[in-house]
């Protein structure tokens, strides 16, 4: 005959499981391996179904973000003239390298500073959707040419 400690090694080698794990469900199973190894299969898959869930659920959050950055225009000006103009999602980009880097962080702190210094700054213009259908009816022509009941 099978011993536990056999039962819970052969289950964690199919499954990959904890002893704890192993344990749990063979003691739930009342000793049947096979049983256990379908409850530990379909905790498995919950699990998996719940994290592909959030994961869907996160690209599509990043996503919006990513659709509204690029929307969202930066300008740098002068006066009334604009120097330069950028989505968001690259300045957003810019930060984190300048995190990520001491000396990119300190020609970015530097190039702020110079600018301020010349009367630059910073204007965020967000663009809203402005699609528009490129189908027109025409009214008339539609009250003519329609079935009557």
């Amino acid at each position: 005959m099978t011993s536990e400690l056999e039962k819970i090694d052969l289950l964690r080698a199919r499954l990959g499981v904890s002893y704890k794990e192993a344990k749990d469900a063979l003691d739930m199973a009342g000793g049947d391996v096979v049983e256990a190894l379908i409850k530990l299969e379909e905790k498995n898959r919950q699990w998996n179904e719940k994290l592909h869930g959030k994961g869907n659920e996160f690209m599509g959050q990043f996503k919006t973000l990513i659709e509204k950055g690029q929307k969202t225009k930066v300008k740098v000006k002068k006066d009334d003239n604009t120097v330069v103009e950028f989505p968001a999602t690259i300045g957003a980009l810019g930060v984190l390298g300048a995190m990520a880097s001491t000396p990119i962080l300190i020609v970015g702190a530097l190039g702020t500073i110079a600018g301020l210094a010349n009367n630059y700054r910073l204007e965020f213009q967000d663009e809203k959707d402005k699609w528009e259908p490129d189908v027109e009816v025409p009214e008339d022509n539609y009250k003519e040419n329609s079935p009557r009941h």
